[in-house]
This record gives structure tokens, sequence and C-alpha cells, in this order.
């Protein structure tokens, strides 16, 4: 089964320095038809202008992965961390029993984030932070796992959750197959570009959640770079 979401039809807020939209229900935004995809339960689309963010502000118990898609943003935290994480890379924020972080775009262009938050499958953890690179030409063709909480991805920044987010970057007619299993969800977003998945066309910025399926397989029908979800 897949649903496609159309980009127009996400809820979105105007804030001047925040241009906002909603995959799921958040904040003024409210749609019970669209509360979560399993243990996921945010996919925030941002675009955050230059010299501009989020000031220090807590959360607790939440997975929240950060895909940096333009520009950079720059985290800090009241753990003591701080990082830069640049177009292309992620970060991780195990929230755990509660931190306080802020995240600004301190460069000269508007910076464009995908933020995603997923349920942990257990709390009370301490709370951590991690980022890193990946370059693209190392998914090029092919999902690689960017964050995850599932046995066997080891290169990928951990999650504590039964999840798994992963990126790929695709020529136009390029093919690759998803093993999701029975009981999972996927949600699927393209940061650029436009792909097919059994007859459902997802543009840039489109989300498709799936179900249902032991697998799937995506056809790029532009040079695309996308966004993964499996959780379960």
């Amino acid at each position: 089964m897949i649903e496609l979401r159309p980009f127009a039809t996400l809820g979105a807020a105007d804030h001047g320095w925040l241009g906002a939209h909603h995959h799921f229900s958040f904040a003024s935004y409210h749609d019970p038809k669209r509360m979560n995809w399993g243990p996921l339960r945010v996919w925030n689309d941002d675009t955050i202008a230059p010299q501009s963010g989020f000031p220090m502000h807590p959360h607790n118990d939440m997975e929240i992965i950060t895909y940096v898609r333009k520009g950079a943003i720059t985290h800090k935290d009241s753990l003591g961390n701080q990082g830069r994480t640049g177009a292309g890379d992620v970060q991780v924020m195990s929230a755990g029993t509660g931190i306080r972080h802020s995240e600004f775009n301190l460069e000269q262009e508007a910076t464009q984030i995908f933020q995603i938050w997923i349920l942990p499958t257990s709390q009370g953890a301490p709370p951590s932070w991690g980022a890193r690179p990946f370059p693209k030409g190392a998914r090029s063709g092919a999902f690689v796992a960017l964050a995850s909480g599932m046995a066997g991805d080891d290169d990928a920044l951990p999650i504590r959750a039964n999840a798994r987010v992963s990126g790929a970057t695709l020529k136009a007619g390029d093919r690759v197959s998803y093993a999701l299993g029975s009981g999972r969800f996927a949600y699927l977003v393209p940061a650029t570009g436009a792909v097919e998945i059994d007859g459902t066309t997802i543009k840039a910025r489109d989300g498709a959640a799936i179900r249902d399926t032991e697998n799937f397989t995506v056809t790029a029908l532009e040079d695309s770079e996308i966004v993964l979800v499996d959780a379960g």
C-alpha cells in the first residue's frame, strides 16, 4: 500500500525566518489522519533564513534526526556539544531523560533541512548527540543507512529505536529495491527530483507512506536525492 502525500497538502507555517511544512501533525497543524506512521512521529521540511534559528529549548524521550539538504545547521546543547552539519550530512540527538539544544543557520544562505522524530523503544537513557558526513557518492544508486537502531547497521549513527533512516542518490533511470518486511512502516521523501514506486509518482518534497509489502522498488524519473525511514 502506498499513500501519496503531495507537498501542497502538507501542513504549513510561515514564521518569517522559518518556512515550515509538516508531513505529520505538529505545533498548530493538526490532522487526526496524519498523527504518525508507526513509530515515526514527525517529518518537518524546514527552510531557515540566514543568521536565524531555533533558540535553546528542551526535548526528552525522542530520537531526533536532522538531514541537511542545503546550507548548514549549527547545533549547541546542554551537554556541551557543538557542531556544524552541512548539506548531505546527518546529525542525531537522542533526547533521553532530557536535553536542551539550539539549532541555528549561521550561513549567508538559506538552510533547508528535514527534521525527523522517531519514538524510542525505551525511555530513561541519558541524552546524547552525534553527527557525521555521508558523502553522496557513497550512496549513489543504493540506499545507505544514515542513522539506525537495527542490527547490522554498524556504520550508521546510532539511534534508540527499531528504525533506520537511509539516503540514496539516483540518476534518472536508476532502480533500487528495498526489503521492508511485514508489519513495518516506510516513509519516503525525495529531497530533489522525482521517483516512481509501483506506478505512483513521488515528486520532490512529496511524502509516500508505504506499508503491507515485503519489498518495493524505487525508479528515478529524474536525478533524485531521497530519504527513507523504515520503522516498526
